[in-house]
């Protein structure tokens, strides 16, 4: 890969810049907002102009309810040969591309899981490093673009996986937008408590209630274009709560006489899921939705 356009200078685009140019891929950053584009050109993230011929790739890092009509622009003005975006819900995207009457064929649909640190999020060149880069190509995208997406994700220091794109937004309503939503409930129910109560909080529920930070209209937006899958989540959450729920009613009447048989599967099944994901030192993940 020689060169790469960028549409939207902001964390996500800024930090792609930064990580191509390690390899000495030339970038040009476009941007609604010329000041974007020019303060990313100023951390090295790449140009601040539109490609003089089409890039190799263009990699579409607006919000997600802009992605369709802004690859469709490109498309029509042949910014690059092959796109990707990186927005988190994958169907409703793919519905909407549809609707614009983009080309199918050069765009592989992305979606980069990042490590946000502590602190106020920085562009990084290595913010994707060891991180996983979901891509859902369709039935219609073309060997050449399925390539210059991975070879995108390669360079960035990511790690590829293919999904369709109902099984992307499958997984990131398991992973990412489901436990948002209950760290959020966990949250508001602070709100009810006493402030004895509440300073008795200890690292445990900062933990559990961490993301629940998020900008709740960005996270309005995510959730609803995800609609269906969060929705069968939170069924499921809710089946297995109200069971808990029922068995420790009948332990607070009863005492001893009952034995807590699903409180303790429920304790035991939650220290196997929690083993099936490896925490780094520094881990603060979060889909790019």
């Amino acid at each position: 890969m020689r060169s790469a356009a960028i549409v939207g200078a902001g964390l996500i685009g800024c930090s792609v810049g930064l990580a191509l140019r390690r390899h000495g891929v030339t970038t040009y950053l476009i941007d609604a907002d010329p000041e974007a584009a020019r303060a990313a050109e100023a951390r090295g993230a790449g140009l601040a102009a539109q490609p003089p011929r089409p890039a190799d790739i263009a990699v579409i890092t607006v919000p997600p309810g802009q992605v369709a009509p802004v690859l469709a622009e490109h498309q029509k003005l042949g910014t690059a040969h092959c796109y990707t975006d990186v927005s988190g819900v994958k169907v409703r995207l793919h519905q909407e591309v549809l609707e614009q009457g983009c080309d199918l064929t050069s765009l592989v649909s992305g979606a980069p899981v990042v490590d946000i640190g502590a602190g106020p999020p920085e562009p990084r060149a290595d913010l994707f490093d060891g991180r996983p880069w979901a891509l859902t190509p369709t039935d219609f995208t073309g060997n050449l673009a399925l390539n210059c997406a991975l070879e995108l994700v390669a360079l960035c220091g990511a790690v590829s996986v293919l999904l369709d794109a109902e099984a992307h937004d499958r997984a990131v309503a398991l992973v990412s937008h489901a436990p948002h939503l209950i760290a959020s409930l966990a949250a508001a129910r602070l709100l009810g408590g006493d402030e004895s109560a509440v300073r008795l909080a200890g690292q445990g529920l900062r933990d559990v209630t961490r993301t629940a930070d998020g900008n709740p209209e960005r996270w309005a937006e995510i959730l609803t274009a995800n609609a269906g899958p969060v929705a069968d989540q939170l069924d499921d959450w809710a089946v297995q709560a109200q069971a808990v729920a029922r068995e420790l009613r009948d332990i607070a009447r009863s005492g001893d006489a009952v034995r807590p048989v699903r409180l303790r599967e429920a304790l035991s099944l939650g220290v196997a899921g929690r083993a099936r994901i490896r925490e780094r030192p520094r881990d603060r993940s979060t889909t790019t939705d």
